[in-house]
């Protein structure tokens, strides 16, 4: 990996640094030692069970295993993941209303809490039966159609374009009064896969549309992409990982021929207005867990944040009614819906949700599935562990090897998973590498197995047989693998 040009020619463009200036020449030595890749699989590495580090929550394994505090908060700092937590769980309501800090909801939105896409603190799913579509959502967007749109999106200034009717995304429920926007119908193609011995797998693949639209036909360039709500584990520790970390992995140009290009996400912090490395959402659109909360906020819910002032949530110009509906702003509280000390907890509390320990991480078929894993070369993409910044903003994030089993880049996945929605800098076939740590307990928390961005794998088989482009080789190892390697592998998986 060419990790030192690379960085040197991203830093000059970005102001992204393109070493570890936090380091000290010992701390720098101990984190080469610890950091460096497993190269035997007879027994767990150190501290290999403590996925978040010093954070890692140890609590007994059921339902609200994503749910608990990092384990090294302050008795002080516990009181605002307390506060947090109430506020990510409120149920914001109409306005005018008479519980004036709750009131500002929408007029258009997708849930009514924080909460109701990210259940138990866990991973959405795609409607089945006659499940609601609550935590999972249509995302609205059109590409640059001429040379002054490409170059607002080169300079960071947008990510791309919303619907004109309909905004960035299609909200499926509304205020009394107003209509909802529509509704997201999925249809499944399903067809077979044969694996090397013989083993045949049923992969579904989704087709989507915006159904029962009540302002008009959406635009034909617009294009349409389904997300799943993710998982909130780690997040403070994610944005931890220092940027010279991340981008010693990248390699946009495959100069090294391995086949891997991971591309860093460059967008704009919308706090600060600098350029940034994304490393938040499906196509690592957001630079920090404040930007991630507050776009959320508007687009999900419809509630106004200083960050993101839109008391009309993605309302638009082509929705008047919508433009004229009330809003919850309180000025004896601030001049948004949810002001600072909202926001504040919020991020707080996201960031803080705790990594759960490994469950047996030293097991001979756990071992015996990781050395498949590095064999198949999956960790090139799901880069095991990072030691986060000696200076982060918490001392409960500082200086903490993790595992998170990813490297934060966009990758090309191929034609099979592609949307067809750029987004800033990532392709219609780009992806951001997702977290994995925590996967294994999908079904403990949330009670299904439903993967990927849309939630279209029903299980961690489908999951890696959906993996095309620059994850093909990695998909072809594990389908040439004999029946109880994948399982090993598998069991691997289920571990983390």
């Amino acid at each position: 990996m060419l990790a030192v040009a690379l960085d040197a020619s991203v830093s000059a463009n970005t102001d992204l640094p393109a070493a570890r200036l936090d380091l000290s020449e010992p701390d720098e030595a101990r984190v080469g030692k610890v950091t460096r890749p497993a190269d035997q699989f007879t027994k767990a590495e150190p501290y290999e069970a403590m996925q978040g580090g010093a954070a890692t929550s140890i609590h007994p394994v059921n339902g609200d295993a994503f749910s608990h505090m990092s384990a090294n908060l302050s008795f002080v700092e516990e009181q605002d993941f307390k506060l947090g937590n109430a506020l990510f769980r409120k149920l914001w309501v109409s306005s005018p209303s008479s519980t004036q800090a709750s009131d500002g909801l929408g007029p258009l939105y997708n849930a009514r809490a924080c909460q109701s896409c990210h259940l138990k603190d866990g991973r959405g799913r795609p409607p089945e039966g006659d499940r609601d579509a609550t935590s999972m959502f249509l995302r609205l967007a059109r590409p640059a159609k001429n040379a002054g749109e490409q170059a607002a999106i080169g300079a960071h200034e947008v990510l791309n374009f919303p619907d004109p009717i309909y905004g960035e995304q299609l909200q499926d429920l509304a205020v009394p009064g107003l209509a909802a926007e529509g509704r997201m119908s999925i249809a499944y193609q399903e067809r077979t896969v044969t694996l090397a011995d013989g083993t045949s797998v049923n992969l579904r693949k989704p087709h989507y549309e915006a159904s029962d639209l009540a302002y008009g036909p959406l635009s034909p360039e617009t294009t349409l992409s389904a997300r799943v709500a993710p998982p909130m584990i780690g997040l403070g520790l994610i944005e931890a990982i220092h940027e010279a970390d991340i981008l010693a992995h990248a390699d946009p140009d495959d100069r090294d021929g391995d086949g891997i290009s991971g591309k860093a996400a460059i967008v704009r912090d919308g706090s600060t207005g600098k350029l940034a490395l994304g490393r938040f959402g499906w196509k690592a659109q957001n630079a920090t867990v404040r930007e991630q909360s507050a776009r959320a906020f508007a687009s999900d819910i419809g509630i106004s944040t200083p960050d993101v002032p839109r008391h009309f949530g993605d309302c638009t110009k082509s929705q008047p009614k919508c433009l004229a509906m009330s809003n919850g702003v309180q000025p004896r509280l601030g001049d948004t819906e949810a002001p600072s000390p909202v926001l504040d907890l919020v991020t707080f509390y996201s960031e803080n949700l705790a990594v759960p320990a490994r469950r047996k991480a030293s097991f001979p078929d756990v071992l015996k599935g990781k050395a498949l894993f590095y064999g198949a070369g999956c960790p090139t993409c799901h880069v095991p562990k990072f030691v986060t910044r000696r200076d982060a903003a918490n001392k409960a994030q500082a200086f903490q090897l993790i595992w998170p089993y990813s490297d934060f880049l966009l990758h090309d996945m191929g034609d099979g998973l592609a949307d067809g929605q750029a987004v800033g800098l990532a392709t219609g076939r780009e992806w951001r590498t997702p977290p994995l740590w925590g996967i294994g307990l999908t079904q403990t928390v949330n009670g299904h197995s439903f993967f990927l961005h849309d939630g279209r794998a029903r299980n961690f088989t489908e999951a890696i047989l959906w993996h095309g482009g620059e994850a093909e080789r990695a998909r072809d190892a594990f389908s040439s693998m004999p029946a109880d390697g994948r399982q090993s592998l598998l069991t691997f998986l289920e571990s983390l």
